[in-house]
């Protein structure tokens, strides 16, 4: 049985994933939580407790580019789970992401994507 600190909000948005600087691969968020994230991707090159930086935008800000720190915790096949924990990162920016993806949903509370074009 799994054992959460924070709740998992259910999701999808386009993410761009970076390693030391570069980008690196594109994804989409599955589920998000105060703590961290798990992003769907077919990259698989990078190792446990590695570091990442991560770059979204909500649809209705396309101008506006959200950046957050990260290190992965797991490899599964259909992609990476990354925390923020000891990343210095702006609660803001995670409180408004969880917030999105809660007011994003459709009506049997499934995450509902309006836009899957990613940066």
């Amino acid at each position: 049985m799994e054992h959460r600190l924070s709740q998992r909000i259910e999701g999808e948005l386009p993410i761009l994933v970076y390693k030391r600087g570069m980008p690196v691969a594109t994804g989409a968020i599955k589920d998000a939580s105060r703590r961290g994230l798990f992003i769907v991707t077919g990259f698989d090159d990078v190792r446990l407790n590695q570091a990442l930086h991560l770059s979204f935008r909500f649809p209705e800000q396309p101008e506006k580019h959200h950046t957050l720190k990260a290190h992965v915790v797991r490899r599964a096949d259909q992609g990476l789970g990354v925390d923020f924990d000891s990343a210095e990162n702006d609660a803001r920016v995670i409180s408004e992401l969880i917030l999105w993806l809660e007011d994003h949903k459709d009506s049997e509370g499934r995450a509902a994507l309006r836009h899957r074009k990613i940066h």
